[in-house]
C-alpha cells in the first residue's frame, strides 16, 4: 500500500494529466486523447499485476486508437489503489526494471476506480452498463472461495451473504451473478468474464463455481419465479481461459522516492516489473474485443497447455524458491536463486515437472526454463520470497501437488516436488520462531497455529495439513506423498535446507 511518508522529491506536484505532459522525454506517456476513452472493461481487483500487465496492454490498444476499451477499476475490499490514483487522474508509472536498465512508462488505461464496501452500487452500475463488454479479474486465489474439494465454499459468511443480500454483495461471485441477473432482465447482453489468476482452466473454473453460486440463488428465488439464472450463465456467457505472466515485485518507498525523482512529481503508487510479459487467451469474445494480438497477446482455441507449463515450471520453481528461500535466510527471489543448493535443487525440480506437461502440444521446455533463470536472476527486480510465499495452501495444488500426483502415477519419485509442500509446512512452522511471526500469510494461519501447537508426530501432522488445504483429497497417491513430504520436513530440520539439493540422502 502506498507510503505515508513524506516524498524526498524536490517537488510536491503529483503525477496528474497535467503535469503528466511536462514529464522528461525519456518517459512515455499516453498520447491519445483520454477523455474520449469509453469504458469498455470493468477489471475487479485492482493490484500492482493488474496494472503490471493487462492495464498496459490496453493502454497500447488506446494509443492505436481503440477507445471503446477504458478500464473501470473495481477493489473488492481497500480503498487504497483508489485512494492513490484518483487524484492523479488514474495515471501511475509503469518502471520496468532489468539488471542493467530502468524504463519508465506512464499508464493510462484505468479511467476510474471504484471500492466495492463503499459502494455496491455504483460497481454494479459499472457492470451492468451496456457499454461494458469485459470483465477482468485478477482477486487472487484465495477470493474464488473454494472448498477443499475445489467446488464453492458455501459455508464462507461473505457467500452466505451474498446469497441472502444479491443487492449488495461482497464477492466476485456475487457481483458477477447480480450483474448477469440485472443485464438478463434489461435485455443486455452478457459481458464476457475473463479470468487472468493462476487457477488451473481459470475460465472454466470460474464458470463451475458461478453457476454453482446461481444454482444456490436460484433456490432461493425459484418461489418468486426468478429462477433459471444458473442456465443462463452455463449456456449465454462466455469464460474464456487465459495465462498470465509478469512478475511484479512489492513496491517499496525506495522505489517512490526514486521514481519521483526521475519524474520531478509525485506518483503515490507506481509499480515495478520486469521487461518479459506473457498473455495468452482462448479467443472467445461474443462482445467483441481489443486487438491484443496486435502487442503480443497470443491468442489461441485451448490455453491448457501454456497453463500448465506456467504453473508448473515458473509457479512451482516461484513457490520453492520462496520457502527454501526464506528457510535459508534470502530475502529476494535473486539472492535466493543465487544460493548454489537452490539453484541445483530448481534444475532437479524442472526435471521432475516437465514430463508432466501435455506432449505434442509444442512446448519448448528448455528455452523456457533457460528464460525463467534469466528472469530469475534480475538483481534490480528485489522480488521479495515473503511476498511469493502469501497464501500456499491456496497455490500449491496446482503448482505442485498435481505434478506430484501425476509423477507417481507414471512411475517416477517425485522427491523434488514434494520437498517444495515440505518447506512451505516448515515456513509457516518457522513464523514466531526462526522467521518473524506474520513474515507471510495463508488463509488456514490460524488452523495452522493451532495444529503446530499440538506437536504430533510429524507424519500425523503432515496428513492433518493434508486434511485442512485438501491436498490430494480422495487420491490413491495421497499417503505415498504425506509419507515423502514427511521425510523431508525432518530432513530439512535435522539438516536445513542445504539438503534441498540432495532431498535423496
Amino acid at each position: 500500500m502506498p507510503s505515508d511518508r513524506t516524498s524526498r522529491a524536490t517537488t510536491t506536484k503529483r503525477l496528474s494529466s497535467i503535469t503528466a505532459r511536462a514529464l522528461p522525454a525519456s518517459i512515455a506517456t499516453p498520447l491519445y486523447d483520454r477523455s474520449r476513452v469509453v469504458p469498455g472493461i470493468v477489471h475487479l481487483g485492482v493490484g500492482a499485476f493488474h496494472r503490471a500487465h493487462q492495464a498496459a496492454y490496453v493502454d497500447d490498444c488506446l494509443a492505436a486508437g481503440e477507445t471503446g476499451w477504458g478500464i473501470t477499476g473495481v477493489s473488492l475490499r481497500s480503498a487504497d489503489t483508489r485512494d492513490a490514483l484518483t487524484p492523479q487522474d488514474g495515471l501511475y508509472t509503469l518502471a520496468i526494471r532489468s539488471s542493467g536498465e530502468e524504463k519508465l512508462r506512464v499508464i493510462g488505461s484505468i479511467a476510474s476506480m471504484l471500492v466495492a464496501p463503499e459502494d455496491p452500487s455504483a460497481v454494479l452500475a459499472a457492470l451492468t452498463d451496456p457499454r461494458t463488454r469485459i470483465v477482468t479479474l485478477t482477486i487472487t486465489e484465495k477470493a474464488y472461495l473454494r472448498a477443499a474439494g475445489g467446488g464453492l465454499d458455501t459455508a464462507h459468511p461473505d457467500i452466505v451473504h451474498d446469497l441472502a443480500e444479491p443487492q449488495t454483495p461482497k464477492t466476485a461471485h456475487g457481483f458477477l451473478t447480480e450483474a448477469l441477473a440485472r443485464r438478463r432482465a434489461a435485455g443486455t447482453a452478457p459481458f464476457t468474464v475473463l479470468c487472468c489468476d493462476n487457477l488451473p482452466a481459470n475460465g472454466a473454473t470460474l464458470h463451475r463455481l458461478l453457476i454453482e453460486f446461481a444454482e444456490l440463488r436460484d433456490a432461493k428465488l425459484d418461489a418468486k419465479g426468478d429462477a433459471g439464472l444458473a442456465k443462463h450463465i452455463a449456456d449465454a456467457v462466455a469464460f474464456p481461459s487465459s495465462m498470465v505472466d509478469r512478475i511484479v515485485p512489492a513496491t517499496t518507498d525506495a522505489d517512490r522516492v526514486r521514481i519521483a525523482e526521475e519524474l520531478g512529481v509525485e506518483d503515490a503508487w507506481p509499480v515495478m516489473t520486469e521487461p518479459f510479459c506473457q498473455w495468452v487467451v482462448e479467443d472467445d469474445f461474443p462482445g467483441g474485443r481489443p486487438a491484443w494480438e496486435q502487442f503480443g497477446v497470443t491468442m489461441v482455441d485451448d490455453v491448457g497447455p501454456f497453463e500448465d507449463m506456467k504453473l508448473r515450471l515458473l509457479n512451482g520453481s516461484h513457490s520453492a524458491i520462496a520457502y527454501l528461500g526464506l528457510l535459508s535466510g534470502h530475502a529476494t527471489v535473486d539472492r535466493a536463486f543465487a544460493d548454489p543448493a537452490i539453484r541445483a535443487f530448481v534444475d532437479a525440480l524442472w526435471a521432475e515437472a516437465i514430463p508432466t506437461l501435455p506432449r505434442n502440444a509444442g512446448l519448448d521446455t528448455a528455452s523456457y526454463t533457460a528464460e525463467l533463470a534469466e528472469r530469475f536472476s534480475n538483481t534490480a527486480l528485489a522480488h521479495r520470497t515473503a511476498q511469493i510465499a502469501n497464501d500456499g495452501s491456496q497455490k500449491l495444488p496446482q503448482r505442485i501437488v498435481a505434478s506430484a500426483l501425476e509423477s507417481i502415477e507414471a512411475g517416477a519419485v517425485p522427491e523434488h516436488l514434494t520437498l517444495v509442500i515440505a518447506a512451505w509446512i516448515a515456513a509457516c512452522e518457522a513464523r514466531g520462531k526462526t522467521l518473524p511471526e506474520g513474515h507471510f500469510t495463508d488463509p488456514l494461519d490460524s488452523a495452522l497455529a493451532t495444529l503446530f501447537g499440538r506437536n504430533l508426530p510429524t507424519e500425523e501432522t503432515v496428513a492433518a495439513v493434508f486434511d485442512l488445504a485438501g491436498f490430494a483429497k480422495d487420491h490413491a497417491s495421497r499417503q505415498t506423498l504425506i509419507e515423502f513430504v514427511a521425510t523431508h520436513i525432518v530432513h530439512l530440520k535435522q539438516g536445513g535446507p542445504a539438503l534441498a539439493s540432495n532431498p535423496e540422502l
